[in-house]
């Protein structure tokens, strides 16, 4: 069922958002492109011929080896939270880069280990199992590699989807961070045996920097950097109001937060410094535009770490990460404004229609009208500024709201739009194809994901 708030006839100017430095996915990706070159013209610098079998199995590892130590320090990069990165490309396309980077990955080293033990077993005269042997217990070096092969692997299969739904956000969030261990030793590896490397003190250096820079960028934006903020702007708990069922909105008060430079539409990792909930920081979207020396997030009980923020005593220390995202202003290029929200994916969509400036329509879906949160604020902003105001409530079942000639109807001239769509995984997909059918650009529709 669909209901439409008809706002009385008055209007007022939204704020525009706060504008910071960002760097658009285009040069990113070409710059990644041109570091993909780099590796393979690193390798064919130091291969003057290759001859037999045994040169183009063990050419090959070479070649596998190198794009996949490349791609492990692009994958720690693209997650080392920069913030131009995270403003301009967007946390949630950088996670489907390094998820998809890191199937690559898994890849590559499989490949490189496979072709490596192949290619010296033919060239030695013996079996594959009595080389990998050989290997194992002669060169430490193998060794080292060896676990870092299986660490990845391991991260690998507990992030694939089957394996992810089953575990919780900060499990599957802390055995990640094997992966810097596993970077570590195979940089070791790399360095020591890598042919590239062994006798060239320019390509070490190169090799150095890669590495390096990248630590330097993970020490200083996912560590050091949270600390600074926290210790800067002395946040804490001010409040915990309940919106809706299950669903709690935290205020949290600090110093100069300004300072922070938060756009209507991002959120923060939040980490509470009391009993149960210190030792992990979960990412919340902010549910009103940043201001009066406030912060409000919103969060509905859906696992153990969100279900006990409904327990925050106002006072509690908090440490935060952030602001991170792109789902905000900066992406709008139309005047004419739409927002789908599903659920509590309405929270960051919330702080947009308050503070986008145009003409601005929200349609919000949730499965019964008991769980639409805010209600009352959406309908205050939509009379303060004179926007459009659509509700469906109802079981799943058809296209429902997202059937284009229902989009179509709900919003007129919808294609000269500028679209907004959070919510679960299944409403987003059957948003966006709706909207597709009914002849919204692809480079006019903007997304999140809740899925990190």
């Amino acid at each position: 069922m669909t209901t439409t708030y008809t706002p009385p006839r008055t209007r007022t100017s939204a704020r525009s958002p706060a504008r910071g430095p960002a760097v658009r996915a285009e040069p990113v990706l070409a710059l990644i492109g041109l570091g993909v070159v780099a590796v393979l013209a690193l390798w064919w610098r130091n291969t003057p011929a290759v001859a037999g079998l045994d040169g183009w199995l063990t050419g090959a590892a070479r070649i596998t080896g190198l794009l996949a130590a490349y791609a492990m320090a692009v994958l720690l990069a693209l997650m080392a939270r920069v913030p131009a990165l995270e403003r301009g490309v967007g946390t949630d396309r950088l996670t489907r880069w390094h998820a998809m980077g890191g199937r690559y990955v898994v890849g590559l080293v499989v490949a490189h280990a496979l072709l490596v033990i192949w290619g010296y077993a033919f060239a030695d005269q013996v079996s594959v199992v009595d080389e990998t042997a050989t290997m194992l217990l002669s060169f430490p070096d193998v060794l080292k590699a060896t676990v870092a092969l299986l660490l990845l692997v391991a991260t690998g299969v507990i992030s694939a989807r089957a394996a992810r739904r089953r575990l919780r956000y900060e499990t599957w969030y802390h055995l990640h961070f094997y992966t810097y261990l596993a970077a570590w030793l195979a940089f070791g590896h790399q360095l020591e045996t890598g042919a590239e490397f062994t006798g060239d003190p320019v390509a070490r250096a190169a090799w150095y920097a890669l590495y390096l820079g990248v630590a330097a960028l993970i020490v200083w934006y996912r560590f050091l950097a949270p600390v600074r903020l926290s210790l800067r702007h002395r946040l804490r708990v001010a409040a915990v109001v309940p919106e809706a069922p299950g669903v709690v909105s935290v205020h949290v008060t600090g110093r100069d937060l300004g300072r922070l430079h938060a756009e209507p539409g991002q959120f923060f990792r939040w980490r509470f410094l009391t009993r149960g909930l210190w030792w992990s920081a979960n990412p919340y979207s902010l549910s009103a535009p940043p201001g009066g020396g406030a912060l409000r997030f919103t969060v509905k009980a859906l696992g153990d770490h969100s279900a006990a923020l409904a327990r925050l005593r106002p006072g509690t220390r908090v440490f935060a990460e952030g602001p991170y995202g792109a789902l905000t202003g900066r992406l709008r290029r139309r005047r004419q404004v739409l927002l789908i929200a599903g659920g509590v994916g309405i929270t960051p969509l919330r702080a947009l229609f308050e503070s986008l400036p145009g003409d601005v329509t929200l349609l919000y879906r949730a499965r019964e009208e008991a769980d639409l949160v805010f209600r009352n604020e959406l309908e205050q902003i939509a009379t303060a500024r004179g926007a459009r105001l659509h509700y469906s409530t109802g079981r799943r079942g058809g296209a429902g709201p997202f059937d284009p000639a229902v989009l179509a109807h709900l919003v007129p001239g919808l294609r000269d739009h500028d679209v907004y769509v959070c919510g679960p995984p299944g409403m987003t997909r059957a948003a966006m194809a709706g909207l597709r059918a009914a002849g919204v650009p692809a480079r006019r529709i903007h997304h999140e994901s809740f899925e990190f």
